[in-house]
């Protein structure tokens, strides 16, 4: 790389340098130049195919630069994929982030994901994913936690102007302003969210008008003039630390390049490219620091070629490093973070309890053992929730722990992810299941996806109040398990006896993955049992065998355990093993298959429509496993292809319980 000396032209911005010395704007130069000449060195490489993508955060360097230099080491920072002098200011290893970009085993995702696609607990940096606004409601977690262990700690987030569009964005300052976190929402303005131009982005003169809505300070600053960048956010740190609140910035600066390099910038006008280009924040400071002879030339040439020996000295590193050697156990080992179970057995003498009432004993003895476990949903306070499970939980353990929420899923969901990178367990209540759709992309895309990317866990419990037979209709009546069980890296319980569900959900929370965890509404108080009255747990994963028989295996889970032993009962003739799945993922296939293959008939119930189902998944599992020694084919049997409706005779209708005793029967009979 050779070094490129600038004229000392006269800068066109203006420093207020304030208090600063000498050696604090050396390090806002240094910090910005990094960067810069690293982007200069990578789209070389990308033009010689040794990286394969490249987005350019070249001309918005001040922005990084000046706010990770103003916000301390051990708090967290949120980037972007233009924000390079985040992770350098950070001082990591540039061999490592040459690692990262190349796909091997020395960068941050073992080659999983790409470019700052990673977090890193060592340096307080969370990276993003590409929904972009997920990550708002990650801070929103991180700051929470920061505020239950009051550490006097803020949290920095970026987005694009173009992020600022998504609900994310709306739901996430919401959540901060309500609870008045300590998260600094920085909103870069560049222009154009890929080749969309602000106007066709929103209406408002500047997107910080929009922190007024929110009851939030917001403020415009220079995203090109790194010393306002720098001494303002510094000021404003200050502040959020002794009193914790929300604040809203907007830079405004200018993307210089492509959204990433393929795409060009063919539809940005001539001018307005060469208007920014003298505005360029590295230039013009330099420009102001030659002048005001705190920089010289000597100086100049010494920093340039210190930072071209690194750069060289760790890219040397990265090409000497040898490529991924892919491998199927290691792969499918870092979907879950590992978990040693540890049985708890029940000591206390048992009493007969609702489901409900077992669910909400064994979260309030998880609240009592993780000290720090914190509960939110919508009306989980005072209120109890909407099914009363958490009723007296706010005596019990504070409004800090139990936690009311506004009508946000997927902030909520969010929230509890930061909660688990700053080291909080959380359980998250959906109302009822099917509002999860509104947080479905934090689900799959961030908690099920983090660990196996870059070994951060997502220590989420969410509660699914789910299922039909209550006349509640298409929204509050679906059975949705079958959405998640697909999803690597996802747990999915579905207990259908009181036991049951309190231990399974004990373990749940102690499991360090994302678990689902679905309660069907209409066993809440129509099904009991005893149940131990202290502390136990039971193991993911295991199913249990309700009956033994030698004619047929009947595999269910949730209600339909109890439409299959209600069959049986009437047909006291019919000698069938009965599994109860309780656990969907991981699935006990071994239990599956040593029924099957002792009776030779499989027959498999679920509440929820037929096609995409579990069943058709279990099906196609003893097919493959087991087809040797079956005598009949694999029968399903399921709700209809219908959304379920409200009425009671559609809803009867709609509900496999009404179609499953002929089915048996006709198996049987084959």
């Amino acid at each position: 790389m050779k070094i490129i000396m600038l004229t000392s032209a006269k800068s066109i911005m203006t420093y207020d340098k304030k208090n600063l010395d000498d050696k604090t704007l050396l390090r806002l130069y240094k910090n910005m130049l990094k960067p810069r000449m690293i982007e200069e060195k990578m789209l070389i490489l990308l033009r010689q195919g040794k990286i394969s993508k490249w987005f350019s955060g070249i001309g918005q360097e001040a922005i990084a630069v000046g706010v990770t230099m103003a916000l301390n080491k051990d708090e967290y920072i949120l980037p972007m994929h233009r924000n390079l002098g985040v992770f350098t200011t950070r001082e990591i290893p540039l061999h490592r982030l040459f690692s990262q970009w190349q796909g091997k085993a020395n960068g941050f995702t073992k080659g999983r994901d790409r470019s700052f696609h990673f977090g890193t607990q060592e340096y307080n940096i969370v990276g993003m994913i590409s929904h972009l606004g997920p990550q708002l409601g990650v801070a929103d977690g991180i700051a929470l936690a920061s505020l239950l262990k009051n550490k006097n700690q803020l949290t920095a987030v970026f987005t694009g102007e173009g992020g600022t569009s998504e609900g994310d964005f709306h739901e996430a300052l919401n959540v901060a302003s309500v609870w008045q976190l300590p998260v600094l929402f920085c909103i870069e303005n560049n222009g154009y969210g890929l080749s969309t131009p602000t106007s066709e982005q929103y209406r408002c003169k500047d997107l910080a008008d929009r922190g007024k809505g929110y009851g939030m300070e917001s403020f415009i600053l220079d995203g090109n003039n790194v010393v306002e960048v720098y001494t303002k956010i510094q000021k404003l740190a200050a502040s959020i630390r002794k009193r914790p609140r929300p604040i809203l910035i907007e830079f405004k600066t200018f993307r210089m390049r492509g959204h990433e390099e393929a795409s060009g910038t063919k539809y940005v006008p001539k001018e307005l490219l060469q208007q920014w280009a003298k505005k360029d924040p590295i230039e013009n400071f330099q420009s102001y620091l030659r002048a005001q002879k705190i920089l010289t030339e000597k100086q100049e040439v010494a920093i340039k070629e210190g930072i071209m020996h690194e750069i060289h000295e760790h890219l040397q590193m990265a090409f000497d490093e040898a490529p991924i050697v892919a491998d199927v156990d290691t792969e499918l080992k870092d979907v879950y973070k590992p978990f040693e179970y540890k049985h708890i057995k029940p000591t206390s003498k048992a009493e007969e309890l609702r489901l409900i009432d077992a669910i909400s004993q064994g979260l309030k003895q998880s609240m009592q053992k993780h000290k720090d476990l914190v509960i939110m949903g919508q009306d989980v306070a005072e209120y109890g929730g909407v099914f009363k499970i958490t009723e007296g939980f706010v005596n019990a353990f504070g409004k800090e722990r139990v936690r009311n929420t506004p009508i946000c899923e997927s902030a909520i969901i969010e929230t509890a992810m930061g909660l688990s990178i700053a080291g909080i367990k959380s359980v998250v209540e959906m109302q009822f299941s099917d509002f999860v759709t509104s947080g479905f992309n934090p689900v799959v895309n961030y908690l099920a996806k983090s660990y196996y990317r870059w070994n951060q866990q997502a220590d989420v419990v969410i509660r699914m109040p789910c299922g039909g037979g209550v006349a509640a209709g298409p929204f509050h009546s679906q059975t949705n398990e079958a959405w998640f069980t697909k999803t690597p890296g996802l747990k999915v319980v579905y207990p259908a006896f009181p036991y049951d569900a309190k231990g399974l959900l004990a373990t749940a929370i102690d499991d360090p993955n994302p678990v689902l965890f679905f309660e069907h509404k209409a066993l809440y108080r129509s099904i009991r049992q005893e149940v131990p009255s202290d502390y136990y747990t039971l193991p993911l994963g295991q199913a249990s065998v309700l009956k033994e028989g030698d004619q047929i295996t009947i595999i269910t889970y949730g209600a339909g355990v109890h439409w299959a032993l209600e069959t049986l009962d009437n047909n006291p003739d019919i000698r069938a093993d009965l599994i109860d799945l309780r656990t969907l993922q991981p699935l006990d296939t071994e239990a599956i298959f040593k029924s099957v293959k002792k009776t030779s008939r499989a027959i498999i119930l679920q509440e929820d429509s037929l096609f995409g189902g579990i069943a058709s998944d279990i099906s196609s599992l003893i097919m493959e496993h087991c087809f040797e020694q079956l005598d009949a084919p694999v029968k399903r049997v399921a709700g209809m292809e219908t959304p379920i409706p409200f009425i009671n005779q559609l809803e009867d209708q709609y509900m496999a319980k009404g179609r499953f005793d002929q089915a048996l029967k006709e198996l049987l009979a084959y």
